[in-house]
């Protein structure tokens, strides 16, 4: 017996798949956007002379990084708002856990980018007179910037596929709205396949883009 696809069906349906994909492009930006602030927070806090702040850092980190983020988004949605008494819509839970996960790990992007610069820099320009702020602002960063941006568009790409995981609160990016239009069409293969073309075709620029840095980057070092 032979499936006989029904792509007809389901291209009636392509409002709902656009829609799906705004709301995945929404939250990829906002959480990254958010994400950087958060990462570079937190990078400062392990580079810190502070053992408070570097503990503090860390255990934000671990915390983040070291659980799954469907559980993260589960528990901030339903467990959180027990805790503390206060309702948290889902579209608040999915974007601050989605900038928090992705933060924890751009922190330990550019930690690794700022402590691969020689220290010796730091000391001439402390030398020359300059403060830890133009140091970090005029020396340190512009060549860290360039060491972690390969790393930084990679975990970004993840970022995307992430978004997905929103489904289970109910938030309508495009995989919640692939399970609404199966729900209404009976046509899973169908419709997966259509979120999938869609996915494939955000991700695999971007893929490629980040792995042509990469090499351009390696070249010039």
């Amino acid at each position: 017996m032979t499936y006989e696809w029904d792509f007809f069906t389901i291209f009636q349906s392509m409002d709902l798949f656009l829609e799906g994909l705004l709301t995945t492009f929404l939250y990829t930006v906002g959480s990254i956007l958010i994400g950087i602030v958060i990462g570079l927070i937190a990078c400062f806090g392990r580079l810190s002379k502070f053992l408070f702040f570097r503990g503090l850092a860390r255990s934000y980190q671990e915390i983040f990084r070291c659980t799954p983020l469907l559980v993260q988004i589960m528990w901030a949605y339903y467990a959180l708002p027990l805790i503390i008494g206060v309702n948290i819509p889902n579209y608040i839970a999915g974007l601050v856990i989605l900038s928090l996960y992705v933060g924890s790990f751009y922190a330990e992007i550019f930690r690794a980018g700022i402590n691969a610069i020689d220290k010796g820099q730091t000391e001439a320009g402390a030398a020359v007179g300059m403060s830890q702020i133009e140091i970090m602002r005029y020396i340190i960063m512009p060549q860290a910037i360039k060491k972690m941006l390969p790393a930084f568009i990679n975990q970004s790409v993840i970022q995307v596929k992430n978004t997905s995981l929103l489904y289970a609160i109910s938030i309508a990016e495009l995989t919640y709205m692939t399970y609404v239009i199966n729900g209404e069409t009976y046509l899973p293969m169908e419709a997966y396949t259509i979120a999938a073309v869609m996915y494939f075709s955000i991700l695999f620029p971007l893929t490629q883009f980040s792995d042509y840095f990469e090499r351009k980057m390696r070249r010039s070092d």
